[in-house]
This record gives C-alpha cells, structure tokens and sequence, in this order.
C-alpha cells in the first residue's frame, strides 16, 4: 500500500535567506557542478553515480553544456539556482562561469546561492561577487570560524550574503552550541542546521558512529532533530537567524514542491498531474510501421485534435488522455495501459497498469 504523501508549504520565517525561501517554493534550480570532493566527510549523502564525478547536473538530468542548464531552468521555470557538488569550488572556474551565465540568461533578480567547505580566500570570494553570486554557505569543516573568517570578511564585502549550513551531529552539541556566539561576531547572517539523515551512502559510516534511526518513516538519525530545536532556541537575541530544515520536509516539502512546478510547466496538454505530483496519461504500444495509421484512426474514432494524441518513438507507444485510453480499453486487442512517470527530464517511469485482459 503507498500512502500518499503531504506536500508541505512552510511561510518563511522572518530573517530567513533568500535561498531557503525559494527552495521551499520549490523554484531553485539544483545545479550540481562537480562531484570532487577531497574531504570524505563520514555523513556525506551523495550517490555513488556522483561521487568523484566531474559531470554535470541540472535538478536529475545530466548536462553536456549550460544550453541544457538552461533549458532544464526554463522547463521547472526557476526563479534561482543552487550550486552544489561535491565541491563547487574545486571547478572553480566552472562555478563562476555558471553564475555568470545564469545571470546574463536570466537576469540579476535570478538569485544564486553556492555551498562550499573550502575557506577560498579573499581574492575568489571577490570574483565569486563580481560574477554576480548572491549568497554563498559554508560548511566548516571542524566547526570552527577561524579558518574561514577571511573568505567570509571578503564575502560579505563583496556583497555576497554569507551563511554557514551544516548537519546536526547528535554528537557535536557542545562545540555547536560554542559556535553560535562566533557566527553572531561575524558577518555571517544565518546558520542553517540540516537534520542529519542516514543514507545507502553513509550507513556503514552511521553505523561506526552509533547513530540510529529516529523513526520508521524517515532517514533521519535519532537525537539530530532535538539538539537543533536546542540550538535554534539558544540562538534567540543573537545577531544570527538560524534555522533547522527537518529530513521529512526536504523530501515531502522542498523536493515535491520541484517537481510539483516542472510538471505543471511541462505536461502535455493530455497528460495530467497526479496528487503524488507523478505524471498520468493512456497509452497503447504500437511498432514505428504502424504508427501513422494508428494514431489517425484513434485520433478520428476518439475526436482527438493534434496535440492530444501522440506517438512516442523511444517507448513505442501512442500516449493520450486517460480518460480516452480508459474509454476504448474494453475494445482492443492488444494492451492499453495507464503510465505514470516523474515529472523530471528523463521521465522515469514509476507505474504502469493493464486496464484491459489484453497482455
């Protein structure tokens, strides 16, 4: 049984960054520049189709060039963009070249948010301004300020809102709690603590470390959700908004609000979206030969206009309204089927039922 799940639309909480604000809209474009990451941080959640790989992604399509950045921009019509990796600063000149980019595309209201753990320098934190960035989020490794405090003064100098983003280790809630006061003498203007999920990825790590579970429904490790609450009430009267993103929301919440948005921007006019935000429409398999026929005689016999039925050469199918497909099901010999697919580039299909006998 699949239990559908609540798309969660938080408002914004008063001091929060920009980012965040269109993250939870669902409006920022992920774009993951590289997956070089030197640092083999035990949490980290990445994949092993990304780890180390220098490829490219817009959200889940892989791009050979910003014209496909681009176009995956245009098709979720994003409001902004998020950089990550790996590490967006060992592609440095990639990184800056994608700022550049996104903005001359869409303009300097585009809002570009970047992470990184390396304490960069003053003099790429000034070209990371110059290029347009808007905010940029560190990771601080040992969870201290020290190292980082230079990039950050050029930062914030350059005009780049600087925050710190990290994952709430239920172990570390002494050396966080002697962070806040740091964070607050600095020009940093946020902390975004991230509850520390358990991944395919990190479990083994997790394992070694004594982290649990929290619950069944969530990837979340026990006693990361609690020491954030306490350190976002230890936070009240500092100059420093922080901010505590749960593991649940940025599945049901930031993740489903995406693909809510590119598929209401990219469904075929005989398609529709479906209360999981997965993609719904008929369809009846039909070999390239017969394709042309085919489709003219479903097309006159169910008085479908051009646009509304169509052939579609890599599934080899003739795709249509559902409620067409459900009304010829009981009169054809061969399969006519729902499909259900995500919302994204590839369309990956995730359903797929019989609604006639015919297999």
């Amino acid at each position: 049984m699949q239990l559908p799940m609540a798309t969660m639309v938080a408002p914004p909480e008063e001091g929060e960054a920009e980012g965040c604000v269109q993250c939870q809209r669902g409006s920022k474009l992920v774009l993951f520049v590289t997956g070089k990451c030197h640092w083999g941080c035990d949490y980290c959640p990445l994949s092993d189709n990304r780890r180390e790989s220098p490829d490219m992604f817009a959200n889940e399509r892989r791009c050979n060039s910003f014209d496909e950045v681009i176009e995956e921009a245009k098709a979720m019509r994003a409001t902004g963009t998020g950089i990550t990796g790996g590490d967006p600063m060992l592609d440095f000149d990639k990184t800056v070249e994608a700022v550049k980019i996104l903005k001359q595309e869409f303009g300097q209201e585009h809002h570009i948010h970047c992470y990184t753990s390396i304490p960069i320098g003053a003099e790429k934190a000034t070209i990371l301004g110059e290029a347009g960035l808007d905010e940029l989020r560190f990771h601080l490794l040992d969870l201290k300020l020290d190292n980082y405090r230079e990039t950050i003064d050029a930062a914030a100098k350059a005009g780049i809102c600087v925050g710190v983003e990290l994952p709430t280790e239920p172990d570390k809630g002494e050396i966080l709690h002697a962070l806040l006061p740091a964070l607050s003498d600095s020009p940093v203007e946020f902390l975004n603590l991230n509850e520390l999920e358990i991944t395919v990825g990190n479990q083994e790590n997790m394992d070694v470390r004594g982290f649990n579970l929290s619950s069944g429904i969530t990837a979340a490790a026990e006693g990361s959700a609690a020491l954030s609450i306490e350190l976002k009430e230890a936070s009240e009267g500092l100059d420093l908004h922080v901010k505590f993103c749960t593991a649940s929301y940025k599945d049901a919440g930031q993740l489903r609000n995406r693909f809510r948005r590119r598929g209401e921007a990219t469904l075929r006019p005989y398609e529709v979206l479906s209360e999981d935000d997965t993609i719904l429409f008929g369809a009846v398999p039909c070999a390239l030969k017969d394709a042309a026929d085919d489709v003219l005689e479903l097309s006159e016999a169910l008085g479908l206009t051009e646009g509304w039925i169509r052939y579609d050469g890599a599934t080899q199918r003739i795709e249509m309204p559902l409620s067409a497909a459900e009304e010829i099901a009981e009169h054809l010999d061969v399969p006519v089927m729902l499909v259900e697919v995500h919302p994204t580039h590839e369309r990956l299909e995730v359903g797929l039922v019989h609604l006639n006998d015919s297999r």
